[in-house]
């Protein structure tokens, strides 16, 4: 639930709510907003009071039930509050897809604003007393406080892949946040709204949540037919709904409220004329497509594919190799975020690009687990040293310190296991780590809608009903593919395939490692560093030597990269192992005595990354094209921004909701301006 404006020195940092405790009806604590006295939910019984105003009077058991394969149905939530009206929704999916096959691959996605949501630790306290009272919600709770984000302003996308569920919780201002969802209507269907849940606290308490730029957004993102439901029967509300165009209903309200309300949007007005449906478009990519190409099985390619099976759609996987065969196969990536203040955050890729994939590899490591395969991400924390970076400690100290803190240096010596180094000017991540691109790449192919295929792509070619990919396989000889959609992630090779897609900068790096010797091991610094390049420690597991040249359950030490502009060879130079050396060693003296200057036993791994003039990767729909998309130019962080961008990109696909920003979007069209200039 929304409170009022607190006054606060950056406008995009968050102010967590206060929590006080009052009993209820029935002689259980319950949580009140410490700003205004007014509880989070019922004192009769929150949990019916959710399945009874918003479950029951959005008619979600009918709508959900009667939902196409691949549809998804979007509920849009003012007021996340406990997340009750949440686990309520998430339980009721739950039930309804286990009774009904059909929804096997249909989806649900939850869209829920906050301006103040409850810390960790208050929601862990308030959500126990209910796992207590409705055992059915214990598992799913469980979940949901797992995934549970740090209180940082903007989208956080949380996937259920279990149950086919999306939750985005946008933190921040409810108005700013649901004008940053993007109607794209060159898109059918473009995505709408189609239920409502109005859940701020009282008007007579909090005005904000139904003030008329808040009206203005329901209206804009709902259709002809989209439902609310609200406890209110302010008038405000009801003359508010009635301007968007919504018929309105008073029925019996819940426990001692007399009155509640329910509504559809039942007509056209001046500020709205959506379509009557956009399920029943006739053209409806979302439901009519059922496979995609994609081209290149790098991070982009194995990411994108992953986005789209998850949605049941089919996806053919190729690339003229193999998958990470080329600059996204090191032996391992640091998952580590170029930070920025946190007035930006909100629309700060990076920043939102590390939060969900931090999220999702942790999640992807329970699936690795269950196939007996080493860990996605291996969490090791991360130090920066703050030689290069947008940000000082004073700025470190506004974030939540399980995203980013400062260490002491008695505390970042201990952590890092350095010993004369001043390091009284650190970043330390706690969610970061090492990310296993070989584990990754095993998960995410034991997808049973994936298919890898060699293939060297020749051409593409857009029909009405279809695309159709040709090439040569090794092995076959020419092929052509038709898919109704094809996806273009081959990096700088991507302009050769489509011309459309900008020509970026080409730029080598080169990666370097060796195997310690135990006493330099125990010299080495004991988490991943960053400063002007980086190192890390990790011990090789048994499927790496797929990739690449290492000692299976040997250590070790892995430094880079190498930065060459307009280098596109991918042998392994000795002086660039020297550079990554005299990197590490400039940073952190110490190192000079550990790191042997004898490199002739080390290996390498060279690779181009791509990259734009305005440093932000490629994502969207190329100009004059229905069925040709582009994911590219991720630069040398793809495995931090490459999952944001994937599920950005599915769902501009399929008409849904993206986690970013319209704005956001805009800076990765591939059609922006600043791609409208060749590169000197």
């Amino acid at each position: 639930m929304q409170h009022p404006t607190t006054p606060n020195i950056h406008a995009s940092a968050i102010t967590p709510a206060k929590i006080n405790w009052q009993m209820d009806d029935t002689g259980n604590k319950v949580p009140v907003s410490g700003e205004f006295d007014d509880v989070y939910f019922s004192h009769a019984d929150g949990l019916a009071e959710s399945r009874y105003v918003f479950l029951a009077h959005n008619q979600l058991a009918e709508r959900l039930t009667n939902l196409a394969p691949r549809q998804c149905f979007s509920i849009a939530e003012l007021g996340l509050g406990t997340g009750l009206n949440l686990l309520a929704t998430w339980q009721l999916w739950r039930e309804l897809r286990h009774a009904h096959p059909h929804l096997a691959t249909a989806k649900l996605h939850f869209i829920t604003t906050e301006k103040h949501p409850i810390p960790l630790t208050d929601l862990t306290q308030i959500l126990a007393l209910w796992a207590q009272r409705a055992p059915e919600l214990s598992v799913l709770t469980a979940q949901f406080l797992a995934a549970y984000p740090p209180l940082i302003a903007g989208c956080h996308r949380l996937n259920f892949l279990d149950d086919n569920l999306t939750v985005d919780m946008w933190f921040g201002d409810a108005a700013d946040s649901l004008a940053k969802l993007a109607l794209d209507t060159s898109i059918k269907p473009a995505p709408y709204i189609d239920a409502w849940y109005l859940d701020g606290f009282a008007p007579s308490c909090n005005s904000t949540l139904w003030a008329e730029n808040i009206f203005a957004q329901i209206q804009r993102l709902s259709y002809l037919g989209t439902t609310a439901a609200t406890y209110s029967c302010a008038g405000i509300v009801k003359r508010a709904l009635k301007d968007c165009g919504f018929k309105i209903k008073k029925v019996k309200g819940f426990g001692r409220k007399r009155e509640m309300l329910t509504t559809i949007m039942a007509e056209s007005t001046d500020l709205s004329d959506n379509c009557s449906d956009p399920h029943d478009y006739p053209d409806n990519q979302a439901t009519n497509s059922a496979h995609s190409i994609v081209i290149g099985a790098g991070v982009s390619g194995l990411m994108i594919a992953w986005s789209l099976a998850n949605r049941g759609i089919s996806v053919t996987l190729l690339d003229k190799s193999a998958p990470l065969a080329g600059a996204s196969g090191n032996p391992r990536a640091l998952l580590a975020p170029k930070m920025t203040p946190i007035h930006h955050v909100d629309e700060h890729l990076h920043s939102i690009g590390y939060l969900y994939s931090s999220r999702l590899y942790r999640q992807l490591n329970k699936k690795a687990a269950k196939q007996n395969t080493a860990p996605v991400l291996e969490l090791t924390g991360a130090l920066d040293l703050l030689i290069k970076a947008n940000i000082g400690t004073e700025q470190i100290a506004d974030y939540p310190d399980e995203m980013a803190t400062t260490l002491s240096l008695a505390q970042a010596q201990e952590t890092t296991g350095l010993k004369t180094q001043d390091l009284s000017e650190n970043l330390y991540l706690p969610q970061s780590g090492l990310v296993n691109p070989q584990s990754l790449k095993n998960t995410i192919l034991t997808h049973p809608l994936i298919r890898f295929q060699q293939l060297d792509v020749s051409s593409i070619n857009e029909m009405e009903s279809c695309v159709r990919v040709e090439g040569s396989n090794q092995d076959k000889g020419a092929m052509t593919i038709s898919a109704d959609n094809v996806v273009i992630c081959a990096a700088y090779e991507s302009h050769k395939i489509d011309q459309r897609i900008f020509d970026c900068r080409k730029i080598r790096g080169q990666l370097s490692w060796f195997t310690p010797t135990t006493k330099q091991l125990t010299n080495l610094p004991k988490i991943p560093l960053k400063y002007s390049g980086y190192c890390a420690a990790f011990t090789a597991q048994a499927d790496d030597k797929e990739l690449n040249d290492v000692v299976e359950g040997a250590a070790h030490l892995l430094l880079g990269a190498s930065f060459i502009r307009n280098d596109t060879d991918t042998d392994i130079r000795n002086e660039e192992h020297h550079i990554s050396r005299e990197k590490l060693v400039s940073a952190i003296p110490e190192m000079e005595s550990v790191i042997p200057a004898d490199s002739s036993l080390w290996q390498g791994r060279a690779g181009v990354r791509t990259q734009t003039p305005d440093y932000h990767p490629i994502v969207g729909r190329l100009a004059q094209s229905r069925r040709t998309w582009v994911m590219s130019a991720m630069g040398a962080k793809g495995y931090a921004l490459a999952p944001i961008c994937a599920e950005t990109l599915a769902d501009m696909m399929l008409g849904s909701f993206a986690p970013l920003s319209a704005a956001m979007r805009a800076r990765l069209s591939p059609n922006r301006t600043r791609l409208q200039t060749p590169l000197s």
